[in-house]
């Protein structure tokens, strides 16, 4: 189960090319449901995601290069490039208020932005992504200073829809 929030971005973080990044390139084959295939640095996946906004099924099988190539012949719409950066945020704060209405903040250190800055024709949009181990950590998340917008339940922002978008 997949289960991230992602966010507009207002300003990049100091020292981006501080944190380890990757470069990412992706097609979809099918977008409901979704059938991407990514090449990743070196590395190939295809992937299959639920439906579905915060939360959605999601299995990756590895690809060889032939076979990604192959299947990118295959894509339908605009293949995507991005950059992505892994930046960890070091003290995530969680806005818990229980039963009795009592609001309990949670400190949780494993969590890391992907922050993607996407290449044209998309640039210069950038999304960070959070991802998280419960759907009550992902609701209760305060975005950092420098996140812009929640986009997380704006199909716009989804990649496969992306995919789709009229260029021109």
């Amino acid at each position: 189960m997949e289960i991230e929030r992602k966010f507009t971005v207002g300003k990049l973080p100091e020292n981006l090319a501080s944190y380890p990044s990757h470069v990412i390139e992706q097609a979809y084959l099918n977008t409901d449901p979704v059938v991407r295939i990514r090449r990743e640095d070196d590395s190939f996946y295809l992937t299959y995601k639920g439906k579905g906004l915060m939360a959605r099924e999601e299995y990756n099988l590895p690809l060889n290069e032939k076979s990604y190539y192959h299947l990118r012949e295959k894509a339908d719409g605009n293949v995507i490039s991005k950059k992505r950066y892994v930046i960890p945020i070091e003290s995530p704060v969680f806005d818990m208020t229980d039963s009795s209405g009592t609001r309990e903040i949670i400190d949780q250190t494993s969590l890391c932005v992907e922050l993607d800055i996407f290449e044209p024709p998309f640039a210069p949009l950038v999304i960070a992504e959070v991802e998280f181990p419960s759907l009550e950590m992902a609701e209760a998340f305060q975005p950092l200073d420098w996140f812009s917008q929640d986009v997380t339940d704006d199909p716009a922002y989804h990649n496969s829809n992306l995919s789709r978008r009229a260029l021109g």
